[in-house]
């Protein structure tokens, strides 16, 4: 997907939305942190890479819940964003989320889970970071034990760790 300006849509959309400086310096680190994943890649989506990193916590404007992923993909498309981008931005909490998942965080019946390389790249590059602080897996491992996350989920996060880290 080539998009035309990609900075301006991504700054067209800030505005828009009026995404907060912290969503916007933490979401810089994420796509920072895209790049560390993608160095060895050559069939990649630099542009979709770009916007999903970028836009991917907007519903943070809404709320800082699980729920923020698929309202972000609602804001987005609200105002006519590629539905690529949308689809990165509902799939990028975590390693994915199950149908079983879904239900018990009570959130709608959609596809949770990173299917393409960009979707999967967005949601680690997530991941590897906190705040605006690049981590590694094992903090992330540990982050989530302490969070009491289901084993399903850590062995998730650590299968796409493997399948995209080089």
């Amino acid at each position: 997907m080539k998009i035309e300006n990609i900075d301006e849509l991504i700054e067209d959309v800030y505005t828009q939305l009026n995404i907060s400086d912290y969503i916007k310096d933490h979401s810089e680190a994420v796509y920072q942190r895209s790049k560390y994943i993608t160095q060895h890649y050559d069939n990649i989506d630099e542009d979709l890479i770009k916007a999903g990193c970028k836009l991917h916590d907007v519903g943070r404007i809404v709320t800082s819940d699980i729920k923020h992923a698929y309202i972000g993909a609602d804001l987005l498309r609200s105002i006519g964003i590629d539905e690529k981008i949308c689809k990165i931005t509902e799939k990028h909490i975590g390693a994915g989320i199950t149908p079983d998942e879904a239900i018990e965080n009570n959130l709608p019946d959609r596809n949770y889970i990173p299917e393409t390389l960009e979707e999967k790249v967005v949601a680690h590059a997530d991941n590897l970071v906190h705040g605006v602080t690049p981590v590694d897996l094992e903090f992330v491992i540990q982050k989530w034990t302490n969070k009491n996350m289901k084993k399903e989920s850590i062995d998730r996060l650590i299968k796409l760790h493997n399948e995209l880290i080089r």
